[in-house]
Formats: structure tokens, C-alpha cells, sequence
């Protein structure tokens, strides 16, 4: 993929962050932008990094293994966004900076073991995601069962529990998947409370739309086609 329209895109969405951080009374560095790379080369994560793209979303343990030999010169932060299996905790660990989809108490737990045996000197930051819409082809934690996961991931030592992930419904209409981000900032200021500990952490919202997550909060959005463009279908 041509660098060039890699590094227009990007421009074009830090002033769609920008714009949308000002409506909400924000800072633009507030948000951070998370390249979602999943399906792409690694040609073009290397161009969205030298466009300024620190963080990376993949979706897939094995997908990752296969491109991150081509980039370890790199210094990105390397975020696992896609539904985590149980029995690749262990590869998960050792090789991304975040996992954002943790969502039950078992996977954290394998987690919290992978890292300790790594002997990595810095703890797994990881997001608790949240089964928002009720959707059953999406994963997600219960609603009901975040004090508890909340509660047994800060009692485990090299996780970094840092605040909370969902992927609403799709509406052509973005207006309509406002109240889905209103509520998981409500979700996320009454666990800070019951919890007693900060989570600073909003990911929400993508390429279609981030600009209403960012009006209701959102501190990372995840965005891939609107940088890269559309991925090709087989």
C-alpha cells in the first residue's frame, strides 16, 4: 500500500479527533489512536508508524506471530483487540504490551501466570471488555459480573488492570450508538468507585464511529479502515 495515502488518511483523522475532542470541551492529546492492523502487512504497519501511529491493534494471536518478526526494530505498542482463547493466554502474554478483550476471571488468571514466567519487568496492562449490547456473536464480560473480574484481576500481581473495552451494535445511523458509549463510561465511573482504583482507560468506538465515542469519552479509539482502507475479501 502506498505510504502517502496511508500518511493522508492519518491526517485526515487526528483532525476528526481533534474536531470532535473540541466539541466535548477536550484536548486532542487526550485520545489516543490505535491503528487496528489486523489483515494488514507488515509493509503497512511500518508506513503507519513512520506517518506517527505508536499503537497497534491485532486481532489474532497466530496472525501477529506471523508479521512481528518483520517489525521488531520497531517501537510501537502492540495492543490485542480480537477475543482471546483461553489456550493462547500464554503466547499473548509474552508478546503484546495490552490485551483489551480480557472478560473472564480464567483468562485473567492465565495471564497474570504467562507474565510471571516471561520474568517481564513490566506488568500486562489489560482492559476488561464489556458484552455491551447483548449481542450473541460478540464476547464480552456480563454487565453484571464486572465488580467481581474487576476485583480478582487487582489481586493478581503482573496484571495492570487500566480500564474497560466494548464493541456496540452497528448502526448506519452513529447517532444511535451513543447511549451504548454513554454507558460503558457510566459503567466505568461506578466500578472506579466500587473498586476504589483508577481506570483512566475508555476504548471505544472505530473507524465508523470513534467521533461520538471521543463526545462521550473515549481515551483510545480503534481505527483501521479509515486508515488503511478496506481490507480485501477473499
Amino acid at each position: 500500500m502506498n505510504a502517502d495515502y496511508i500518511r493522508e488518511n492519518l491526517l485526515q483523522i487526528r483532525e476528526r479527533i481533534a474536531a470532535a475532542a473540541r466539541r466535548a470541551g477536550r484536548r486532542e492529546e487526550e485520545v489516543t489512536l490505535i491503528g487496528v492492523s489486523k489483515t494488514r502487512p507488515a509493509t503497512d504497519i511500518r508506513s503507519a508508524f513512520d506517518a506517527g501511529i505508536v499503537h497497534f491493534g491485532e486481532n489474532r494471536v497466530q496472525e501477529w506471530e506471523g508479521k512481528r518478526g518483520e517489525l521488531v526494530n520497531l517501537a510501537g505498542r502492540w495492543h490485542l483487540i480480537g477475543h482471546l482463547q483461553s489456550n493462547k493466554a500464554a503466547r499473548a502474554a509474552r508478546m503484546f504490551h495490552s490485551v483489551d478483550s480480557v472478560d473472564d476471571v480464567s483468562l485473567a488468571e492465565r495471564l497474570d501466570r504467562a507474565r510471571a514466567e516471561a520474568n517481564s519487568s513490566e506488568k500486562l496492562r489489560v482492559l476488561i471488555e464489556v458484552h455491551i449490547g447483548g449481542e450473541e456473536s460478540k464476547s464480552g464480560s456480563p454487565i453484571l459480573a464486572l465488580p467481581a473480574l474487576g476485583t480478582r484481576i487487582l489481586e493478581l500481581p503482573n496484571l495492570n488492570l487500566a480500564g474497560l473495552m466494548c464493541i456496540p451494535p452497528f448502526f448506519e445511523d452513529i447517532q444511535q450508538v451513543r447511549p451504548f458509549f454513554q454507558k460503558l463510561r457510566e459503567l466505568r465511573d461506578g466500578l472506579q468507585k466500587e473498586l476504589d482504583w483508577e481506570l483512566p482507560v475508555l476504548s471505544m468506538g472505530m473507524s465508523h464511529d470513534f467521533e461520538v465515542a471521543i463526545e462521550e469519552g473515549a481515551t483510545e479509539v480503534r481505527v483501521g479502515t479509515a486508515l488503511f482502507g478496506a481490507r480485501e475479501t477473499n
